[in-house]
């Protein structure tokens, strides 16, 4: 399964860890999960945090079971961090990719028109703007990509690491 939400980007793994540290390790509702990462990790709204519970469960350090969210007790891999986030995160590898085979950086817009024909045809039918929902998800995914050494910034545009 591929997990398409991603939180705004952190600026470094550490983020990560502190907002997984926030779940609990016992099984417990969406709200009050939300709730408890927004009081200890500093996530600003239920709907931030609920994309924090999403990202997390995609690099397999929160689990949800039956509407319930437990904290899976790992430690934060970069490498593991690395891996998930290109298998399981929708679009990670393909941005990944699309900036390893090219010859220059690019720049955010440039990677989203290069992969603007794989949005999925119900998303295109959701969202009444749905090139800005992906253009932000894009941003964003070149963001993680940095945070997890899989690409850097140049001059303000994008290269494979």
């Amino acid at each position: 399964m591929k997990f398409k939400v991603v939180p705004e980007p952190a600026p470094s793994i550490d983020r990560i860890a502190e907002v997984q540290r926030a779940v609990p390790l016992v099984p417990d509702g969406e709200t009050s999960c939300c709730v408890r990462v927004m009081e200890q990790a500093g996530v600003p709204s239920q709907d931030r945090a609920k994309e924090w519970l999403t990202f997390l469960r995609a690099l397999e350090l929160v689990e949800e079971t039956d509407g319930e969210y437990r904290r899976l007790p790992r430690e934060v891999d970069p490498e593991a961090l690395r891996s998930a986030f290109l298998q399981r995160v929708y679009l990670a590898e393909e941005v990944v990719a699309t900036l390893d085979a090219a010859e220059e950086p690019l720049a955010a817009e440039t990677v989203f028109e290069r992969l603007a024909d794989r949005l999925p045809q119900w998303e295109r039918l959701r969202h009444t703007d749905p090139e800005s929902v992906w253009r932000e998800r894009v941003n964003r995914l070149l963001e993680w990509a940095c945070t997890f050494g899989l690409a850097e910034r140049v001059d303000g545009a994008y290269a494979g690491a």
